[in-house]
């Protein structure tokens, strides 16, 4: 990113998001969404050590909740669905073939960082 980063999603928090933060370019947009990196801490959840680049870069950070938007999920399904059959967006999938009895080592494979795109196992 050797002009910066304008907008960052982040979903994973932790070293990621300090990563991140010392790479925004001016008035960048920073959205939360998740912090999986911190879910399972038997400690104290980490905060952001870089967020004095907020105030450096004049960024904001804001959450978001998808739950909010629970309203509007028809609309955006039909537009998603229309950008994805005209190629606007590429899906990647990894598909497992197997049976349910398959499902607590495919879902390991979520976790370990196995899979390229939306993990699927497709049942037999």
């Amino acid at each position: 990113t050797p002009d910066g980063i304008d907008v960052y999603f982040d979903n994973v928090g932790g070293d990621i998001l300090d990563a991140a933060l010392t790479r925004l370019a001016m008035h960048a947009r920073v959205v939360v969404c998740g912090a999986i990196s911190q879910y399972n801490n038997a400690t104290p959840v980490k905060g952001p050590s870089n967020y004095l680049s907020l105030l450096v870069r004049r960024a904001r950070m804001e959450g978001f909740v998808v739950f909010d938007y629970a309203k509007r999920y028809a609309q955006a399904a039909q537009e998603i669905a229309a950008w994805i059959g005209a190629g606007r967006i590429k899906v990647k999938e990894h598909v497992v073939k197997g049976s349910v009895d398959d499902f607590p080592e495919t879902l390991g494979m979520l976790f370990r960082g196995e899979n390229v795109g939306k993990l699927v196992l497709e049942l037999a």
